[in-house]
């Protein structure tokens, strides 16, 4: 997803609620293409079936940072960041917990399910800004940086609330849908070198 066509640069605002009804609808077209694709080798194929892995992901960050007057190496930067972050897996995980309920939960889920809801729970205390140094954090060695619900409130950005808001909603809405339904899909994004979609 290409952030730039989310901002306003008139307004200063990102539209949250359309980045999420994107990421519903993309997170849905790419679980349909685990059923439609040819894959290169059985083993992948058996791969791609079992953990119905995904990845959606965004680009052009650096250029609505630019345009939203917030530098891009700043902690400002990083909160936007992390808040966009937070949106775009937590809600696809949501998601891919609906498709489960619909669906079923991918094949390998049963296996992996204590392990699969312990990652759930770590991202949300993360989007909730739990410090690094918490004792809540279960089984990591390398502890995340949490989103800095502090530095949120001072960015400028007309609705950097409304994306900290977002983010943490994603993530209790994926926790609770998941412990329910389990999930559709082991992996939903990644975020990778786009290339020309930056440029698009």
């Amino acid at each position: 997803l290409n952030v730039m066509k989310f901002y306003d640069a008139g307004t200063r605002a990102f539209d949250v609620e359309r980045f999420e009804h994107a990421i519903d609808i993309w997170t849905m077209v790419l679980e349909i293409s685990v059923l439609m694709a040819a894959f290169p080798s059985e083993q992948i194929a058996e791969l791609s079936w079992t953990y119905r892995t995904l990845g959606l992901g965004y680009a052009n960050l650096g250029a609505m940072l630019m345009q939203a007057g917030i530098p891009y190496d700043s902690d400002e930067g990083r909160a936007i960041c992390a808040c966009l972050t937070g949106i775009l897996t937590g809600r696809s995980y949501r998601m891919s917990a609906q498709m489960a309920g619909e669906h079923g939960p991918f094949a390998g889920y049963a296996d992996d399910k204590e392990n699969m809801l312990r990652v759930i729970r770590n991202h949300r205390l993360a989007a909730h800004g739990e410090a690094r140094e918490s004792d809540k954090y279960e089984d990591l060695r390398i502890r995340p940086v949490p989103i800095d619900h502090g530095l949120v409130g001072s960015i400028p950005l007309a609705n950097a609330r409304a994306l900290l808001t977002h983010a943490t909603k994603a993530w209790d809405d994926a926790l609770a849908l998941g412990t329910e339904h389990g999930f559709r899909n082991a992996q939903t994004t990644v975020i990778a070198p786009t290339g020309t979609i930056s440029l698009s």
